[in-house]
């Protein structure tokens, strides 16, 4: 297991090929996807296109997505990101996360997230963090907030088949290195 980090409650690790029942599990429960597609994502697509993405970051440069295990019982509870451009450069990164429903209101994505800004910060050269969700995602939003991200726009994007809430548009925080207080 390769480790990346750790908090008091949370193993962050590199993602591996024998992570796809983890992912699908995730992936599948509606509410985990309510703000994202709406619907699970297919096995297939995890397979061959999401995992597959998950582990070529990591050859790419020093961000990336990571399983995030439970300390205390070993469980993956999700994942927790900082994702890089195409580039694979860590300058600008996009915060992510995503758990398993049964572990929200713990607090875990955001000890994971401030976690993740600070090794960004000191370790990784980062410069900006970012992160975007739909306006109506609250919870999402709090996290963003509670790592120290500010809001800096709403937006209107088109979508073919607009989810729930998409009216009220998404938004974009950020937080930038020379702005965080540590």
């Amino acid at each position: 297991m390769q480790v990346f980090l750790e908090t008091d409650r949370l193993v962050l690790r590199r993602f591996t090929e024998s992570d796809v029942d983890n992912l699908v599990q995730l992936d599948s429960d509606p509410e985990v996807m309510r703000f994202l597609t709406g619907e699970p994502t297919p096995r297939a697509v995890i397979e061959h296109q999401v995992l597959p993405k998950l582990l070529s970051h990591y050859e790419l440069g020093p961000a990336g997505t990571w399983a995030t295990i439970e300390h205390a019982t070993g469980e993956f509870i999700g994942w927790l990101a900082l994702e890089p451009p195409a580039d694979g450069s860590a300058t600008e990164v996009e915060l992510g996360y995503r758990f398993q429903a049964r572990f929200w209101g713990r607090g875990y994505a955001t000890e994971g997230a401030r976690a993740l800004v600070r090794k960004g910060f000191t370790d990784l050269g980062v410069q900006r963090v970012w992160a975007q969700t739909m306006a109506v995602n609250t919870a999402s939003r709090r996290v963003m907030e509670r790592a120290g991200l500010k809001h800096v726009r709403t937006f209107f994007p088109h979508f073919d088949d607009p989810l729930p809430g998409t009216e009220q548009g998404e938004v974009e925080y950020e937080l930038l290195r020379a702005d965080w207080t540590g």
